[in-house]
This record gives C-alpha cells, structure tokens and sequence, in this order.
C-alpha cells in the first residue's frame, strides 16, 4: 500500500500548494511591485523544485543508481517537466489575476478548477494514449458520469466556496439579459 500513501501525501502536498502559493504571493512587497509578486513567488517555487531534484539525485546515489539514463526517458521526462512548470507558471498567473477580484480567497476560487479539471484531462490523454479496448463505446456509464461529476464538482466548489460568498463570485455565474458594465 505504499502507493496510496504517497498518493495522499501528494494529494496533501499538491491541496495546500495553491492556497501557499497565493500566500507567497501576497507576502511579496506591494505597491509598485503588484504586477511582479506572482513572478516573483514563482521564482522561489522553481528553486525549491531544484533543491527537491537535488534530493532526489542524493536519494539515487544512495540507492546504489548506476546513473543510466535513456534518451526517450530523458525526452519525456523533460516534456513532463514543461508542462509541469508552465503549469504552475499559468497557476501563478491565474491566482495573480483572481486575486484582484476575491482578494486573500483567489485560491479558493481558482484551485477548484485546477484540480477539478486536470484529473479530466488526464483521462482524456491517457485515453488518447492507450485507447480502451473497444473503443469509447466500451466505456463504463459510470465512468462517465464520474467525469461530468469531476467537472460539476469543480464548478461548484469553486462557486459556493464560503470564502467567495461576495458579488465577485457572481463573475462564475452564468448572465442573463443585458450585460451590464462592471466597475473597474
């Protein structure tokens, strides 16, 4: 069962990694600087993920790794480290911009849709990638339904969250009749 430990304590770790973010972020000077505190967060973020891949490459040596590596697993391993990063980089982006609408509770606005959203698109490129046997017909109803319930979920989560019970959550809400200008 070593698998789902880690994987609850990446759920813990990648649960409170937005809300922290976002905390970085305001903690950063103000003023002037606003527009650059994302960035700037996001700076100590890549540095701790540096200091993380030197543990990492500590914890091989310990292991007894003979250091080989292929190009393939080298290539993709990369591309992960890409989408990985501008990931967190557009998470950066996205908390700095909803943080002028709900303030200290972007993240509660934000990380919903993030972490709602990303396990569906994790089953469609796994799909894509490993296509079920028998193709989308074969697919179970209630898998199906799990991922319309992931997206719901995720929408309502971050619509009803109690921190963002102000007018600024009305922006997720869907309009009826005439758009009217919204004060800036």
């Amino acid at each position: 069962m070593n698998w789902l430990v880690f994987a609850l304590m990446t759920v813990v770790s990648w649960g409170v990694y937005g809300v922290l973010l976002h905390k970085g972020r305001g903690n950063m000077p103000m003023g002037s600087e606003t527009p650059h505190a994302g960035l700037k967060a996001f700076l100590f973020v890549c540095i701790a993920y540096a200091l993380i891949g030197l543990a990492s490459a500590a914890l091989l040596k310990m292991r007894g790794s003979n250091w080989s590596f292929s190009s393939g697993g080298i290539k993709w391993s990369l591309i992960a480290g890409v989408a990985g990063a501008v990931g967190a980089f557009t998470l950066v982006l996205s908390l700095g911009a909803a943080a002028q609408i709900y303030k200290g509770a972007a993240a509660a606005a934000v990380m919903p849709i993030v972490f709602g959203g990303a396990p569906i698109v994790n089953t469609l490129v796994a799909m894509a990638l490993h296509p079920p046997e028998g193709g989308l017909k074969s697919l179970p109803v209630p898998f199906v339904l799990g991922c319309l319930l992931a997206a719901g979920g995720a929408f309502l989560v971050a619509k009803y969250a109690p921190t963002n019970t102000s007018a600024a959550s009305a922006l997720l809400a869907p309009r009826s009749g005439p758009a009217t200008p919204q004060p800036k």
